[in-house]
């Protein structure tokens, strides 16, 4: 069991150097190191194993520390393990010695928390994996990302009195079923997640800058939203879900020639949500 490198750091975490909002954004998705013996025992090549990435949502994210707010990144690819799944979404078709009927409706797709296809249903290897294998990916990648994740969102609400967590992603094209479908997609799993205004708030920001928004669907939040927000005890999730085309050719996974032209203007508007909880952490924390 060689392909979690001991000297890679399952995250990377980017603070302000002075912390004024109590809202965090991460990006589970963008990871893009891919272990060698990884992308060598798969029978897919690299560009199709990075067809399931958030490609370059983190690069759309860097405003965020100089705005006074938090931001925590993936290092691994989502290919390699899926850290908007619940630890237990463990598939039995890839994982061997995992009972046949655990997990949910992902898992029996193949999008679990080790997950045996990428985008389009292309299965990464042939035949299954040990079960030791799966549970190093957890224990080194998991667990230290969620963990870091749940002590950011416990000391920001302590802090500021609330935290709220953007958790950023991207959506393909085929995502939109019959003529142009929206901009954004905001999942708040219909009011479970996230308080009814912070979720206007957020949908006018980016209806501000000229994006078409839509709610819940079809992304209305997955296992993070699922398992942080919770809105009556002051901890708020949001997931934002960023049409790809925007940016980015889906083919190649190559930014567009307007890449940075929009990298600026969305992350105006990640500036401005991370307005919705200011404060002086000090005098919060005091």
């Amino acid at each position: 069991m060689a392909e979690v490198s001991a000297s890679i750091q399952p995250y990377r975490l980017h603070l302000p150097e002075t912390l004024s909002s109590g809202v965090v954004f991460a990006s589970p998705h963008s990871g893009r190191f891919y272990p060698a013996d990884f992308t060598r025992r798969a029978q897919l090549d690299l560009l199709r194993l990075r067809s399931s990435e958030d490609a370059f949502v983190d690069r759309l994210l860097t405003r965020v520390p100089k705005a006074g707010a938090t931001l925590i990144e993936a290092v691994y690819p989502r290919a390699f393990v899926d850290l908007n799944r619940a630890e237990d979404e463990l598939d039995p078709a890839l994982i061997e010695g995992v009972t046949r009927g655990s997990g949910g409706a992902r898992v029996l797709t193949g999008l679990g928390v080790i997950p045996r296809v990428v985008a389009g249903g292309r299965e990464i290897f042939r035949g299954k994996i040990p079960r030791a294998e799966a549970e190093d990916r957890l224990a080194r990648i998991w667990r230290p990302y969620h963990g870091q994740l749940s002590g950011l969102l416990c000391d920001r609400h302590a802090r500021f009195g609330r935290a709220l967590l953007f958790d950023v992603h991207s959506m393909p094209s085929e995502a939109a079923s019959g003529g142009p479908g929206p901009d954004i997609v905001l999942g708040d799993r219909f009011g479970a997640s996230a308080r009814a205004e912070t979720s206007l708030a957020v949908e006018q920001a980016f209806r501000r800058a000229g994006l078409r928004v839509a709610r819940n669907s079809p992304f209305a939040g997955a296992y993070v939203a699922q398992r942080y927000g919770r809105p009556a005890e002051g901890v708020e999730v949001l997931q934002i879900e960023i049409a790809r085309a925007l940016y980015m050719d889906e083919e190649r996974i190559e930014p567009l020639p307007g890449f940075d032209r929009f990298a600026q203007a969305i992350g105006a508007v990640f500036v401005e949500l991370a307005d919705l909880i200011r404060g002086d952490a000090r005098m919060a924390a005091e």
